[in-house]
């Protein structure tokens, strides 16, 4: 479904992906872990539309999308779930669902697909009429998913989804993660908790100084050297 082949990424004159190439199948989950600065973030907002390659590809289902605006790889059905929650503080639960299904694809079905984030959410439905901005942070991250899934993805990338959350609420996240994969979602997860994802994932790679060094399925790599040592303390 999705493919990045040799995809090179600049932030001025500092490189922070150096030909980074992988590929997410119809309905799986990979992960990408490595360490922070490693280039994480920076793939996910190149897919999304938000930083523009400096060289390579990035197809979604055969079109090349590197270089779209990232309204344009929305509406193709790429999501994105942003580290840091980042939901608009003073608008109402509602009102943040309701702006995830603003584009064409997703405004036909946004009141069954609104009834699908209540039944997965029901906290959200509670707080439907509640400022945002007055969520709890696993609440708020909720949320995040939840206008996230109102846009209609095919695809939804993760940015360290349990970042800043206590431990019970980080196992909510992954078991949001687990029921999404369960409908058929196709995921690409960055997240710093390396062995739940990597117990997650059907594959994994690991990224270091902007470059893929290890790739293969996740329960491969969580019993790697490199990675036991580099990652999980072993």
């Amino acid at each position: 479904m999705l493919e990045v082949r040799d995809l090179s990424v600049f932030y001025g004159d500092a490189q922070a992906l150096d030909g980074v190439s992988l590929s997410v199948g119809a309905a799986q989950v990979v992960a990408l872990v490595g360490a922070n600065g490693a280039g994480k973030t920076s793939l996910i907002r190149t897919v999304a539309g938000i930083l523009k390659p400096r060289g390579g590809s990035i197809r979604f289902d055969g079109r090349e999308i590197g270089g779209l605006d990232s309204h344009h790889v929305c509406d193709l059905g790429v999501g994105q779930v942003a580290e840091g929650r980042q939901v608009f503080p003073s608008l109402s639960v509602l009102e943040n669902l309701q702006i995830g299904a603003m584009l064409p694809r997703a405004r036909a079905h946004a009141t069954q697909t609104l009834e699908r984030v209540f039944t997965m959410f029901p906290r959200l439905k509670e707080r439907a009429a509640q400022p945002a901005g007055t969520l709890s942070g696993g609440e708020q991250q909720m949320l995040a998913i939840g206008r996230c899934l109102m846009g209609a993805p095919r695809l939804i990338m993760f940015d360290e989804p349990s970042l800043g959350l206590s431990p019970a609420l980080v196992g909510e996240v992954f078991r949001t993660i687990r029921e999404l994969h369960a409908q058929g979602m196709t995921i690409l997860l960055v997240e710093q908790n390396v062995a739940a994802s990597l117990q997650l994932a059907d594959r994994a790679c690991v990224l270091e100084n902007g470059r893929i060094v290890l790739e293969g399925r996740g329960s491969d790599l969580l019993a790697h050297p490199r990675v036991k040592e580099a990652y999980l303390g072993l």
